[in-house]
């Protein structure tokens, strides 16, 4: 029996090795997960969170300060739009820079004309100076001489042709103890006159006249700037303007906000009372009040925020009283939209806008640097004439001295008689020099002329390459402002188009915050008839009241918004001025 055991071991040993050998002996590969399987943490096992002011809560319940600072809000100023445009354009720093900027370009033109204004020009002086004889006419050691001379001159033009006149006189007293020296005191005068003229280069056009043209187109420029900034601070003020008046607006609805809230509370209590409201609905509508209570102090916020930046464009200095005055707006705020079309406000604004004025401007600067370029390519070849007139006197020498002279024997009558002789010269050239007066009558009697008639050049070899690089450059820059005015033109149509459709989009946005304020007006009372009747809860009734207040504030919001569209489409058309009865004039 133990052998028939065994044998059976043995048999069931040998067929499970078989069958394991039988197998493949490669091991299995382990289970991966899925490629879009995520290992996630729940969010309330979230670690690393540091534990911060645990358990905080805050139990003050004092009301802050209900005001604004710097303000004392019974000081109310009234103010309407078209007074605050105009202390802006008065008082405003930006306006006052540009105004400033426009007298610069004022001086800056009477600068450049000032290149033509005839000029007086001087000089009188006395020297005395000793220097050393190293002449062989004169056996002196050294020789003194003193000189006064006056100077004077006349600059003026001709600006249409460019033409330089110049006069001068000149007048000189010198005296001296050189013996060889027949006049001391002796007179030098002398009346000049002189003219250049241009014939190619400058003759038309030159530097000056550039100066000039520049200078008064500048003077437009600066005229198209401040009329840019004008409209820019005009909807600027209007925008800030329907900003405060809607912050005013609202600042009232979230008042009125908490009075209802209150009222409401007060209307809980009662059902409360009839048992109509459980007990914990009180503690929703005394959280409806805190939150509108919260929502009035935004409101102040706003209102601090619009005004003082309605304040910043109007206030001439921090100073200002009106910095405690609190400003309340007048205008109506119903303003009709404008009726036009896109075609007639395109033709406005192409016809107003100042940034086309400005690229006017600057191509007709770019004009003028093309002629003054081109100019400058032209030979320089100048047409001079001049004239001058000398005079001459004084008294003889006392220390004069003959340097041909020599001492003569007493026979001898051939050297005697050529002594005479040369003493009767000196004679007759002392009587027809004259006194110190003939020096004078010599320049008005043309006694010694000098005429002289010429032509100067200054020509560049191989042609100026300076100019022609010059001129390139002025064209190129006559292409990008022609290029910048396309862009100009189509910025302005983008502007308009715009301008158009948010007044159309701020209109419907208007009817429907009138629709939405008048439907929940009405679904609020109706929430409030289904509570006292039991067919609502209290939280439905808060919801429609929180829902009447924000639709009262967006009514205004929308309103406010229309007259902003309104006044960025005048904007856009370049008809601020126009439509806010501003002339945007500076006094000079």
């Amino acid at each position: 029996m133990f052998s028939r055991l065994y044998l059976t071991v043995v048999i069931i040993f040998l067929f499970g090795a078989g069958q394991f050998f039988a197998q493949d002996l490669t091991p299995s590969p382990s289970p991966v997960p899925a490629v879009n399987d995520k290992q996630e943490v729940a969010p309330e096992n979230l670690k690393g969170v540091p534990a911060i002011a645990p358990n905080y809560s805050s139990e003050d319940r004092s009301m802050p300060d209900l005001g604004r600072v710097g303000v004392e809000m019974t000081n109310q100023r009234p103010l309407m739009l078209q007074d605050a445009i105009s202390l802006a354009l008065t008082n405003n720093k930006d306006i006052e820079v540009t105004r400033k900027n426009v007298q610069i370009a004022e001086f800056d033109l009477q600068a450049a004309r000032g290149v033509y204004q005839p000029r007086l020009t001087g000089q009188t002086y006395y020297e005395r100076a000793t220097v050393p004889n190293v002449s062989v006419f004169s056996s002196n050691q050294s020789t003194t001489q003193g000189s006064f001379g006056g100077n004077l001159g006349l600059r003026s033009y001709i600006p249409k042709f460019g033409t330089v006149f110049d006069a001068t006189f000149n007048n000189q007293r010198l005296s001296a103890d050189n013996p060889i020296s027949i006049l001391s005191p002796q007179y030098n005068s002398n009346l000049a006159f002189s003219l250049t003229q241009p014939l190619f280069r400058g003759r038309n056009f030159d530097q000056n006249r550039r100066v000039i043209e520049i200078a008064k187109r500048n003077l437009s420029l600066t005229d198209s700037q401040f009329r840019q900034r004008t409209i820019e601070i005009i909807a600027n003020v209007q925008r800030g303007y329907w900003d405060l008046t809607y912050a005013l607006r609202n600042l009232q609805v979230q008042r009125d906000g908490v009075r209802d809230a209150k009222e409401q509370l007060e209307h809980n209590r009662r059902l409360v009372d009839e048992g109509q409201l459980a007990p914990i609905d009180i503690v929703a509508a005394d959280t409806q009040v805190a939150n509108f209570e919260q929502s009035v102090y935004d409101a102040l916020n706003i209102v601090t925020q619009s005004e003082n930046a309605l304040k910043n464009l109007i206030s001439p200095n921090r100073s200002d009283a009106i910095w405690s005055e609190s400003i309340t707006p007048v205008d109506p705020v119903d303003i009709g939209s404008p009726n036009t079309s896109l075609n007639d406000a395109l033709a406005a604004a192409l016809q107003n806008r100042p940034e086309l004025e400005i690229n006017d401007t600057q191509k007709e600067i770019n004009s003028i640097d093309q002629r003054y370029y081109n100019n400058l390519k032209k030979p320089q070849i100048d047409l001079v004439a001049s004239y001058t007139s000398t005079g001459i006197g004084g008294s003889q020498n006392s220390n004069f001295q003959s340097p041909f002279s020599r001492p003569c024997p007493p026979d001898d009558l051939p050297c005697l008689e050529q002594q005479r002789l040369q003493q009767l010269q000196t004679q007759i050239l002392l009587q027809s020099l004259g006194g110190g007066g003939s020096s004078i009558t010599d320049i008005f009697s043309n006694k010694y002329p000098t005429y002289r008639v010429g032509v100067q050049f200054n020509l560049p070899l191989f042609g100026d390459k300076t100019a022609r690089a010059q001129l390139g450059r002025a064209r190129v820059e006559g292409e990008r402002l022609a290029t910048q005015r396309e862009q100009i033109e189509q910025n302005i149509q983008v502007d308009v188009r715009n301008s158009l459709q948010f007044v159309r989009t701020a209109e419907a946005r208007l009817r429907a915050a009138a629709i939405a304020r008048e439907n929940t007006a009405l679904q609020y009372e109706s929430e409030q008839r289904k509570l006292d009747s039991g067919q609502s809860d209290i939280y439905k009734v808060l919801e429609r009241q929180t829902a009447l207040t924000t639709a009262r504030s967006n009514e205004l919001r929308a309103q406010t918004e229309l007259n902003k569209s309104i006044a960025d489409l005048q904007r856009a058309t370049g008809n601020s001025l126009k439509a806010n009865n501003v002339e945007a004039r500076l006094t000079r």
